[in-house]
């Protein structure tokens, strides 16, 4: 898969694609579908599929520390779209001269100009432009000016919901991994690269294997059972602690994983921590021993919870 970081960026090569425009956040069932769509049409006109995405997202942009928590980091969704197929990724700077597009500006500059687009598939939820101007006709209105069709996707349903990265949210936010599953069609997880820390977890007897959150807000907070893919040929089960670790008075969030029954050295190593049970909230307490007490019963409750 071809990522293509910015429009400056763009080359007469990429010029005639079918393409999507979103966040993509958490490539969930719903975005799955119009992946597929999108894929269809482009091998019946015999051009590569585009999937065009904006950093910071257009909430942060706008919301900054208020706006929703991401489902996950930029390097995860490139990956996951690879994995479903896309060929190539457009990431555009959402700043405030791309905000101030008008909704024929937006159309002109990115799918006629810089694309080509031959053929849109979008969400039935789309807007774009300044103020959110452009919907679903000015598309198609676009599209019988410049020549590319334009495609809504219909709406994915499950147990009667539309599914959305809002609804994914809740459910992490609840600690309800197997519905995230279902609604992402994959279990719930976030991959980084092994770093050192304060080293604290090592002294209470209990070393951690620690990646930075990176996230100015975060769907997980709390202690969880996970399972830990990256550091041996097979998945390693693993308590892990999601949050700013307020006992010792962190300010960056970490995820510090206790892998079970493991030895070896993984510093730099990029690892998958899928998240199967929230055990507990983050708590503050009074001293490193009553922590450490605390990180022992969560081991323990990892352990019931595999069954180990």
């Amino acid at each position: 898969m071809e990522v293509i970081r910015g429009l400056a960026n763009l080359r007469p090569r990429h010029h005639g694609s079918v393409v999507t425009i979103g966040n993509f956040d958490g490539v969930h069932r719903g975005h799955q579908v119009i992946l597929s769509e999108l894929q269809q049409a482009g091998q019946q006109l015999g051009l590569p599929d585009t999937v065009m995405i904006f950093e910071p997202q257009p909430q942060e942009f706008f919301q900054g520390d208020k706006a929703p928590a991401r489902l996950m980091h930029w390097r995860d969704k490139i990956d996951a779209l690879a994995a479903a197929g896309v060929q190539r990724v457009l990431c555009v700077r959402f700043d405030e001269h791309f905000r101030a597009l008008t909704a024929r500006e937006f159309v002109q500059k990115l799918l006629v100009d810089g694309l080509g687009c031959r053929h849109l598939v979008i969400g039935d939820d789309f807007r774009f432009g300044c103020d959110r101007s452009g919907d679903f006709a000015v598309l198609q209105a676009a599209g019988d000016e410049f020549g590319f069709a334009v495609k809504s996707t219909t709406t994915v349903l499950v147990a009667g919901e539309r599914v959305s990265s809002t609804r994914i949210r809740a459910a992490i936010h609840a600690g309800d991994f197997a519905q995230a599953a279902q609604l992402l069609g994959r279990p719930y997880a976030v991959s980084g690269r092994v770093a050192h820390g304060d080293k604290i977890g090592r002294t209470l007897g209990v070393p951690t294997a620690n990646i930075p959150s990176r996230r100015r807000v975060s769907p997980l907070s709390g202690i969880y059972a996970v399972t830990v893919e990256g550091v041996g040929p097979t998945p390693v089960p693993g308590a892990a602690s999601v949050g700013k670790r307020p006992t010792v008075n962190g300010s960056d969030e970490r995820i510090e994983t206790h892998l079970l029954d493991f030895a070896g050295e993984i510093y730099g190593r990029r690892i998958r921590v899928v998240f199967a049970q929230k055990l507990r909230p983050e708590l503050k307490f009074g001293s490193l021993e009553e922590l450490k007490t605390a990180m022992a019963k969560d081991i323990a409750d990892t352990r019931h919870f595999f069954e180990l």
